[in-house]
């Protein structure tokens, strides 16, 4: 996610040069072969060790983050549209959307499953809570964005205007149980504390259904503009189209201040706890703050507003230095053996072990 978000980013930066659209498409090879081996290293753990698959999913800390798979696979697709489409024509263009659909039906997945799983939960209580019970939301939010992204290259405009339809909906779901979440959090803070030190990194990840909200229904609006006056969408509102592109700029300001807000919180509780040790939740501070920044680039777009573009351009580059910061941090624990742990595997492993003394006894 956050080597996706960087690769966009760079792409798609306001003040922009050959060289750097050339880095975005090294990253985004980079993102594929990552992609790629870290979904074959999960199928082979996950045949290995029979059980292992259901551990995780019964293990609420652990199943949210399955929400990050459609969402990496979300950034592959954007920058397929992006580089490969204009490069290779129509047929890459509907291998994109194919590659949607299998995107949204995972993230469908996550965003039915998961929270229906932590209410099954016993023992959850609120001072548990944090923000990464809201991945498996964004993931919906995400979907929504790339089918925007998708629709405005489908050489099929009725395929299009089902894809923007449909991202409709899968926004709505998002944003709508996103604010719910954000309302609990928000009373977890105000009675329990910021997060711990270990946790407090996760304190951005709001930023992210805030900012890619914000993009998405920006660039919704814009193929709902193009889109709905050439089809004769709603007939008898023929100015349908204009309406959604202004509402889509009016709920992105809105999204975009309420994020704000947010990433005030985080700098925040980043200050409050001051020392916090590297570890995986770092990563919370590439892919939220890049979506933030693909929010403010879009508003740059439509208003214009060159504030906006400035600010757009900033958070790019910060995001894509602490993505540097980040991956090097991870290469070098990674390398020592203490950053990756599994509290799945720990539990199968000592299940299994029960399970062979009570055999061993009854034998």
């Amino acid at each position: 996610m956050g080597t996706g978000i960087t690769s966009i980013l760079l792409h798609n930066l306001p003040y922009n040069g050959r060289w750097l659209c050339w880095i975005s498409v090294v990253i985004f090879c980079l993102n594929i072969f990552l992609f790629l081996s870290f979904l074959c290293i999960s199928v082979v753990r996950y045949t290995i060790f029979k059980g292992l698959w259901s551990a995780t999913l019964q293990n609420p800390a652990q199943a949210v983050f399955l929400g990050t798979f459609p969402m990496g696979l979300s950034t592959i697709i954007n920058m397929i549209t992006f580089v490969c489409v204009p490069a290779w024509g129509a047929r890459v263009a509907v291998f994109s959307w194919a590659l949607w659909w299998i995107n949204i039906t995972l993230a469908m997945a996550c965003n039915f499953y998961i929270p229906y799983a932590i209410m099954q939960t016993p023992g959850v209580t609120l001072s548990l809570m944090n923000a990464s019970w809201l991945l498996p939301i964004v993931a919906d939010i995400v979907a929504s964005a790339t089918g925007a992204i998708v629709a405005n290259v489908l050489p099929d405009e009725q395929h299009a205007l089902w894809t923007v339809i449909i991202s409709y909906i899968l926004w709505g779901m998002g944003v709508s149980t996103e604010m719910l979440m954000l309302t609990m959090y928000y009373s977890r803070l105000m009675f329990h504390d910021v997060p711990s030190n270990e946790m407090v990194v996760s304190s951005f990840i709001p930023l992210g259904p805030l900012g890619q909200g914000a993009a998405g229904i920006q660039l919704l609006g814009q193929v709902s503009l193009k889109l709905f006056k050439s089809n004769n969408f709603i007939p008898e509102a023929p100015m349908a189209g204009q309406f959604f592109y202004v509402a889509g700029i009016l709920i992105a300001l809105l999204m975009w201040g309420f994020g704000l807000l947010w990433l005030f919180f985080a700098l925040a509780a980043l200050y409050r706890r001051r020392r916090f040790p590297f570890n995986l939740n770092w990563w919370a501070l590439t892919f939220p703050l890049g979506v933030y920044a693909v929010a403010t680039t879009t508003l740059a777009q439509e208003l214009p507003s060159v504030f906006f573009k400035v600010l757009g351009t900033i958070l790019s580059v910060i995001e894509t230095m602490l993505w540097i910061v980040v991956a090097v941090g991870t290469v070098r624990c990674s390398l020592n053996g203490r950053l990756f742990q599994s509290p799945p595997l720990k539990a199968w492993t000592e299940k299994k072990r029960e399970n062979n003394k009570k055999n061993a006894t009854s034998v």
